[in-house]
C-alpha cells in the first residue's frame, strides 16, 4: 500500500505541471496556490452582485467517474505510455470487500489515493468547467472538487441552467443529487423577495442573510457566510469524544496541550468569515456538562485531592478560552458591560473558577504562567477551607 502511494505521488508530480495550466481559474480544489478561503471569498462577492445561486451537488461523484472518458482526457494531455499504463491499472484494480471477496470496478477513482483529486479535477474540467465557459459564458461559478456554486441574475436563468446541467452530467455518467441540489435566493436589505430557499452551505460555511454594519456605522442585512450549524455540531461531537469529564487526573497544562491544536485549526478556518457566529457557537456549553463542571468547581477538595488538577472540564469551559476578559489579578467587574460579556462563559464554573479565571486562557497560546496562577489560586482556596 505504501509503495502504491509513492508511485501515485510520482505520477502526480509528472502530470500536475502539464494539467495545471489548462484548469479554470474558478476551480479551487486540491490545486497549488488555491484554497477553500479563496473560493468562499469569491462566492461571497458574487452573491452581492447576483440575486440567485444554484447549489450543485453531484451524487456519488468519486465513485461514478467514467474510466473511458477519463482515459481519453489523460491520453490527450500526456504521451508518457508508462503514466497511462499505471493509471489504467489503478483505476481498474478490484476492491476488496469486508468479507474478503474482490469486486470489479468499472467506474470511480481509488479510495484515498494520492492521484484521485487530480484525476477528479481533470474529469470535471471537461465535464463542467470547459462546458460552462462555452454554453453559459455569462454565468460565473466556484468549484471546489465536486462542490459547485453558480450565480444567476434571475430564477428563470437558474432553472434553465439546472435543466441543461442534468442533461450534460447524464451524458458523462453523472447525476445531480435530487435533494441537495437547489436554487437559492440571496436575500438582503436591498433584495426583499419572499422565497422558500434563502440559504446554502459551501465548504462548511452557511451563506444566509445576516446583520452587518457599513462604514458609516449603520446596521443593515447582508448575505454573508459564517460557520454552518453542521460544522458546529461536528466540533461539539469531536470534543465530546475526547471524554474530558473522565480525565480528572490530567493537569491544566496537559488539557491545554491536547485542545489547543484542535481549537486553533477551527478558529483559523471558520473564524475567517463572520467570526461572531463561531464565538457564539463555541461558547455554548451543554446542560449536562454545565452541571458537572459547576459541581466539580464548587468542591475545592476534589481539586486538592487530585494534586491541583481540575476535574470535570466541559466544552463550555474549554471553548470559553477564546474570549478575553479584562486584564488584572482582581475579579472582573460585572457592572461593566464589556466585563460582563467577557466573563459570561465563566459564570457556570463556580467560586473557585472566579479566582482561577480572572484572565481566560487563549487557545492560540495558553501560557504556563497563567496555568500556574490558576492552579495556585485553587490550591490556596482549598487550604483556607
Amino acid at each position: 500500500m505504501q509503495l502504491s502511494r509513492i508511485a501515485q505521488m510520482v505520477v502526480k508530480q509528472v502530470l500536475e505541471p502539464q494539467l495545471e495550466p489548462i484548469f479554470d481559474q474558478d476551480s479551487y480544489g486540491y490545486r497549488p496556490g488555491k484554497s477553500a478561503h479563496q473560493a468562499v471569498e469569491s462566492c461571497r462577492k458574487r452573491c452581492w452582485k447576483y440575486d440567485w445561486v444554484v447549489d450543485l451537488d453531484i451524487k456519488g461523484f468519486f465513485d461514478s467517474i467514467d474510466h473511458d472518458l477519463l482515459m481519453r482526457a489523460l491520453q490527450f494531455h500526456t504521451s508518457e505510455r508508462w503514466v497511462v499504463l499505471y493509471l489504467r491499472r489503478w483505476l481498474e484494480a478490484p476492491v476488496e470487500l469486508p468479507d474478503g471477496t474482490l469486486h470489479a470496478r468499472t467506474s470511480g477513482t481509488p479510495q484515498g489515493g494520492v492521484i484521485s483529486p487530480l484525476l477528479a479535477n481533470l474529469f470535471l474540467h471537461y465535464t463542467f468547467d470547459h462546458w460552462m465557459r462555452g454554453s453559459f459564458p455569462r454565468i460565473p461559478f466556484e468549484r471546489y472538487a465536486d462542490d459547485v456554486i453558480c450565480h444567476c441574475h434571475s430564477r428563470a436563468e437558474a432553472e434553465r441552467l439546472m435543466d441543461a446541467l442534468r442533461e450534460r452530467l447524464a451524458s458523462c455518467g453523472l447525476q445531480l443529487h435530487p435533494q441537495k441540489t437547489q436554487v437559492v435566493y440571496c436575500k438582503d436589505s436591498s433584495r426583499r423577495g419572499q422565497f422558500p430557499q434563502i440559504q446554502f452551505t459551501f465548504l462548511g460555511f452557511c451563506f444566509r442573510p445576516r446583520m452587518a454594519r457599513n462604514r458609516y456605522g449603520e446596521i443593515f442585512t447582508s448575505f454573508l457566510p459564517a460557520v454552518s450549524p453542521q460544522a458546529l455540531k461536528r466540533m461539539r461531537e469531536r470534543i465530546r469524544r475526547m471524554h474530558l469529564r473522565r480525565r480528572m487526573f490530567l493537569s491544566l497544562e496537559e488539557i491545554a496541550r491536547r485542545l489547543n491544536p484542535i481549537l486553533r485549526g477551527w478558529i483559523q478556518y471558520y473564524g475567517r468569515f463572520y467570526p461572531t457566529e463561531l464565538r457564539a457557537g463555541m461558547s455554548r456549553p451543554r446542560p449536562t456538562q454545565h452541571g458537572a463542571l459547576k459541581k466539580a468547581f464548587q468542591n475545592p477538595k476534589s481539586c486538592a485531592a487530585s494534586n491541583g488538577s481540575l476535574p470535570g472540564r466541559s466544552t463550555g469551559f474549554c471553548w470559553a478560552a477564546h474570549r478575553h476578559a479584562p486584564e488584572g489579578p482582581e475579579r472582573p467587574n460585572l457592572r461593566s458591560p464589556g466585563s460582563r460579556q467577557a466573563a459570561r462563559p465563566l459564570l457556570h464554573c463556580g467560586r473557585a473558577a472566579w479566582r482561577m479565571k480572572s484572565r481566560p486562557l487563549h487557545p492560540l497560546g495558553i501560557g504556563k504562567s497563567v496555568c500556574q496562577e490558576g492552579l495556585t489560586s485553587i490550591q490556596a482556596s482549598s487550604a483556607k477551607q
